[in-house]
């Protein structure tokens, strides 16, 4: 289609299909939008048009579609202000004398035993593969995995046994 072609179109369907957008949308910024959506699309789409006098029917339809999918889209993904849910949130006090810091964690880790503090040292802090840490310790890799996962476990039992920062439930009852 040849830009002549093209203004001919916009010439003869702007002013419907903004009043048509506008009755959709009741707003005119969102008309305005949904209008160049749709002769946005025409012009991406070159080739789809073979005969001229349908441009009218699919410019309307093309713009239904887009002024649909932007209504699914708002209705799965609400924009919400802040101020309106800010009591539904939840509610965190953290006390700084409870943070979890790195000496905690290597202290909680230097506390197991070795058969299981080596193979999740080798793993986390030397980023060795599953099947190096089986080399290096002579031991089948699902032991390793096994040692690991073992090992994982007894430091958040021993990090759990301190006590955590408190969180409160709020009215609509989310952490």
């Amino acid at each position: 289609m040849e830009t002549s072609e093209y203004e001919k179109i916009v010439n003869a369907c702007y002013t419907p299909l903004f009043r048509f957008a506008y009755s959709l949308t009741r707003r005119p910024a969102e008309a305005a939008d949904l209008t160049q959506e749709a002769f946005s699309r025409l012009v991406a789409n070159n080739g789809v048009l073979r005969d001229q006098a349908k441009a009218r029917t699919w410019l309307f339809t093309t713009a239904y579609r887009a002024f649909l999918q932007t209504r699914r889209h708002e209705v799965r993904f609400p924009e919400v202000e802040l101020l309106e849910v800010d009591n539904c949130l939840p509610i965190s006090i953290p006390e700084m004398d409870v943070r979890l810091d790195s000496a905690t964690a290597l202290e909680a880790l230097l506390k197991l035993e070795d058969v299981f503090r080596i193979p999740v040292t080798l793993f986390y802090l030397d980023q060795h593969s599953y099947q190096e840490i089986a080399d290096i310790l002579a031991v089948p890799m699902g032991t390793v995995m096994s040692r690991i996962a073992r090992g994982k476990a007894l430091l958040r039992d021993q990090l759990l046994d301190e006590p955590r920062p408190k969180v409160v439930r709020n009215k609509c009852g989310i952490l």
